[in-house]
Parts: structure tokens; C-alpha cells; sequence
């Protein structure tokens, strides 16, 4: 039932980024390095949310090969699996949300769909269900096929050596230090991530859609920079922005796909027409009353 790997490697990586906030309230890290981890936790963050998420899972926006570049190397920073398993999951998820075909389904418990289902097998309904699913893009981008055939590679440089090679070898910083800290960056945006799953699954209001989990939870939202909106991305998943408003509201990855735009990196944003999302909102406002009553 247990995928030990999975249990040992999250105990070691939460075992070193304990040690790093530890270093980090000691004053024993280079501000260098604490800086350094921070660029790497956005671009990180861009990597998810702007790459594996809105483009390759929903297609809810188009990009060049300049700017799919760049979304697969923060990526490989980001270390959350392989595009291709990452949007396999995804998709499972969206379509079966909440059942027992949800990989991270929340029905049992916060924990479970925070991290413990990747701390133990698949229920058979997510292979089962899964496979009715078409992935044919996904299997014909080769973009994505390299990356997935590398993957361990890829990630480890991009993830975890670089970011202990530079601070050592361009300010001193111890090698240990440099790793805790590496570890406190990945650890953490690995919760951030998580709490999409947990918390805006659970915490939060309905307004769009009453009938189901996801929930509206602006502080998961600034954390995941705009992935907090989760009500809203339920209902309408092929928004690029995930999320009703243009405004800042925290969603710096629809800013940042909106410069991609601009620049002509970023084309064909999907967004929900407003009369279905006011229509969307009158029908849950009822829903809730008719509920209550």
C-alpha cells in the first residue's frame, strides 16, 4: 500500500528543510542564497501554474517555442514530477473530481489530499478511469516526451544541483547550507502546491458552483500565486486565468501570461464569457438558499 520510496525521500527532504529554517533564524545563510531560492521558488511557481497547468493541462492559453521553453525549464526547477504525469494526474482530477477515481481526492481526509496520496499506491478506479481520458496531445508533443524520458536528470540538475553549486561557488556559502536551503525552497513550494488540493478544497466559499469541493481561498491564492480561485477554476477550467478578475487578487502567473501576450510569446487566452459567469453565480446563490431551507 505504502510507496516507501516516496515516505523516505519526504522524510529526508522535510528532515533538511527544518535544518534550513534553522540556519535561516540563526542567521547562518548567505542573504545571497536566501535571495538565490527565492528567484528559484518563482520561477518554480511559473513552471506549475503557468506551464504544466494552464498550457499543457487545460490548454487554456497558446504559446511559441520560445516561451514553452522557458515554461519546461522552470519545470524541471519545480521537480513535481514530469509535465506528462503531472497533467495526466490533473486531468484525472478534473474529471473525477472528489470520487475515487481523484488521485488526491478529498473525501479522504485533508492529509490524504495534501500529500498522502503520493505516499501510497493509486486507488484502481484512477488507472481504471484514467484510461477513458485522451492524452493524445500530451503523447504526440515531443517537447514533452523529451522531458518525461529524462526527467530524473533534468530535474535533479535544474532542481537541486544548481541551486547548491551556485551559492557555493560564487559566495562561499557552505555546501550544507546551500542544500538545506535548496530543500527549504522545494519543500515549500511542494506544500504550496499541495494546499490547492487540501485547503481550497475544503476552506473557503462557493459562489460559482455550490455542488462541488473546490472553494474561493485568497490565502492559498497569494501563496500559489492566483491558484486559490479554485471554485471559479472548477467551474470554468479553460480560463487561462483561473480566477473571475483581471485584478491583482494575488495572480501574478495571469500577469505574467498577459506580458507573454504582449510580447507575442502567448496567444489564443481562453477566457468564460461574463453572462455565463454571472449566470453561474445566480444559479449557486439559489442552489446555496434552496439548501438551507
Amino acid at each position: 500500500m505504502f510507496v516507501w520510496k516516496n515516505v523516505f525521500s519526504f522524510i529526508l527532504y522535510h528532515f533538511f528543510a527544518l535544518h534550513g529554517l534553522f540556519h535561516i533564524v540563526t542567521l547562518h545563510i548567505h542573504w545571497g542564497t536566501f535571495l538565490f531560492n527565492l528567484f528559484l521558488a518563482e520561477l518554480s511557481n511559473l513552471g506549475t501554474v503557468s506551464g504544466a497547468h494552464r498550457l499543457w493541462t487545460h490548454r487554456s492559453y497558446q504559446a511559441k517555442l520560445p516561451l514553452r521553453l522557458f515554461l519546461l525549464f522552470c519545470n524541471n526547477i519545480s521537480n513535481q514530477n514530469s509535465i506528462y504525469d503531472w497533467v495526466r494526474d490533473h486531468r484525472v482530477h478534473h474529471k473525477f473530481s472528489d470520487t475515487d477515481a481523484d488521485p488526491h481526492n478529498i473525501n479522504r481526509g485533508f492529509f490524504f489530499a495534501h500529500m498522502g496520496w503520493l505516499l501510497v499506491r493509486k486507488h484502481p478506479q484512477v488507472t481504471i478511469k484514467g484510461q477513458t481520458l485522451d492524452f493524445s496531445d500530451i503523447n504526440n508533443d515531443k517537447l514533452i516526451q523529451f522531458q518525461r524520458k529524462y526527467f530524473k536528470f533534468l530535474a535533479f540538475f535544474s532542481s537541486i544541483l544548481v541551486p547548491v553549486l551556485v551559492p557555493w561557488y560564487f559566495w562561499d556559502e557552505h555546501w550544507y547550507n546551500s542544500l538545506c536551503m535548496t530543500f527549504v525552497r522545494y519543500v515549500g513550494t511542494l506544500h504550496g502546491t499541495w494546499l490547492v488540493n487540501s485547503a481550497a478544497h475544503m476552506y473557503g466559499t462557493r459562489p460559482y458552483d455550490s455542488g462541488i469541493k473546490p472553494t474561493e481561498n485568497r490565502l492559498v491564492a497569494y501563496i500559489t500565486m492566483g491558484e486559490g480561485w479554485h471554485n471559479y477554476h472548477h467551474t470554468f477550467p479553460w480560463d487561462y486565468r483561473a480566477a473571475e478578475f483581471d485584478s491583482f487578487n494575488g495572480n501574478v502567473n495571469t500577469i505574467f501570461i498577459n506580458f507573454m501576450a504582449k510580447v507575442g510569446l502567448a496567444h489564443n487566452l481562453k477566457t468564460a464569457p461574463v453572462s455565463l459567469v454571472q449566470r453561474k453565480k445566480f444559479n449557486s446563490t439559489i442552489g446555496t438558499k434552496i439548501n438551507k431551507t
